[in-house]
């Protein structure tokens, strides 16, 4: 797991110990700058009351000792030019001067002015080597303790990898339960990891019991519902062939012929829809305008005693390799919804290469009903028939094959509703 949590484990320490070096470099850095010059100024002055005790006692005649680190000079009142020229124009103080690596403590009295070099290269230079020593020492442990800490926690996270690593390839049809006992898991197993290995035994259990229902309920379904269906339609059939059949009784034969069709159909779509994505639907090669004439055949009905003109435009002829129901369920759920919602005016079935188009000129929906049009149950209009299923139906079927549905409306203008396969 490159990108899983000994990675950011390891990252995290890496970080840490990046950090607590540039700590250890910035708090020896200043802690030693402070000393020094707290040292270093100490020394000069100590120097300075030394020199001083011995100007007060022979005013007229000081002498000032000259060493290889010291050099001091004496000047009375207006005798500045006895100075070296890197000297003269300091102020009382204590000045660095970084060109001759020498510290200067200027102090007047008034007697005169005491000027003190002090070189203290040397001692600046064993200072600060102790101080680099001191860092990489300090360093050397904080990269020893991440070190020693990092390995230690991730030993105790890869029982965790390992149980991820597991589980990401775990097949429903023949996940082993038991692969993910205690015993099993490499590295500290805590009580925690123990606990997870249990839950998810457990639920690998359930997953495979959920997977065979699912599998039992869609081969049952599938037999137990269209079987009577297929009864149905057959003696419908053989009922509108029959002359003995009174004219009046075959309209009522034919809603359950189509009835049965329909819901033949929708059965077929709830059954694909209740399948693993990952398991093949099986199709054939079909054309679409073929599909889009039947459904516009079924919903005639629905327009009876309406003003509405129904009428399919385009003139290719574009082809799928899919269940052809699927496409049916979804231009039939369309066309209905067109054909209840628009009281007068058109609708026009226009069929492209890559997407077939459904408008009409009915009440059209506001963005707030867009919003939930695909709600399961929802009903913009609560007084029209429907279950408020369809359009719900048509985007997961839609998701399912790779068709996206969308939909384009205007309130009192119509609405536009697009499948593209394409």
């Amino acid at each position: 797991m490159p990108q899983g949590i000994p990675r950011k484990v390891r990252v995290a320490f890496m970080i840490q110990a990046a950090l607590g070096s540039l700590v250890i470099v910035l708090g020896v850095t200043i802690a030693f700058s402070t000393v020094l010059r707290v040292l270093v100024d100490a020394r000069l002055r100590a120097q300075a009351d030394e020199y001083w005790s011995l100007i007060e006692r022979d005013p007229a005649n000081p002498v000032l000792p000259e060493t290889d680190l010291v050099h001091g000079y004496f000047l009375r009142r207006g005798a500045a030019d006895r100075l070296p020229p890197t000297l003269r124009r300091l102020s009382a103080g204590h000045h660095y001067l970084a060109s001759e690596g020498r510290d200067v403590l200027v102090e007047g009295r008034d007697v005169g002015v005491l000027v003190l070099s002090m070189d203290l290269t040397y001692a600046r230079r064993t200072l600060w080597m102790m101080g680099a020593l001191l860092m990489l020492g300090g360093i050397a442990a904080i990269h020893l303790f991440s070190w020693f800490t990092y390995r230690t926690t991730r030993r105790l996270v890869a029982p965790v990898s390992w149980l991820a690593e597991e589980v990401s390839r775990w097949d429903p049809d023949a996940a082993d339960p038991g692969s993910l006992i205690p015993e099993r898991i490499p590295g500290e197993v805590g009580r925690e990891v123990d606990q997870l290995s249990n839950a998810l035994t457990t639920l690998s259990a359930r997953v495979q019991a959920f997977v065979q229902r699912e599998r039992d309920f869609t081969r049952d379904a599938s037999h137990e519902l269209r079987t009577p269906l297929t009864v149905i339609r057959v003696a419908s059939d053989m009922l509108l062939a029959d002359d003995a059949i009174p004219q009046r009784s075959h309209r009522s034969l034919q809603r359950i012929h189509r009835a049965t069709r329909d819901m033949e159909a929708v059965i077929d779509a709830f059954l694909i829809l209740a399948r693993e994505d990952d398991i093949a639907v099986q199709g054939e090669d079909f054309d679409v305008h073929d599909v889009v004439m039947e459904e516009v055949e079924k919903v005639q009905p629905l327009l009876q005693g309406k003003p509405v003109e129904l009428r399919v435009t385009g003139h290719t002829r574009p082809r799928l390799d899919a269940p052809p129901r699927v496409l049916g369920v979804m231009l039939g759920n369309l066309l209905s919804n067109a054909c209840i919602f628009t009281e007068e005016g058109s609708i026009e079935v226009e069929v492209l290469d890559d997407r077939v188009l459904v408008r009409d000129t009915g009440i059209g929906m506001s963005p707030e009903v867009l919003q939930r049009v695909y709600d399961p149950f929802y009903r913009a209009d609560p007084f029209r028939s429907g279950k408020g299923m369809g359009l719900s139906i048509v985007r997961r079927l839609g998701e399912r094959f790779g068709w996206p549905v969308s939909l384009e409306s205007q309130p009192g203008e119509g609405t536009t509703a697009t499948i593209r396969y394409g």
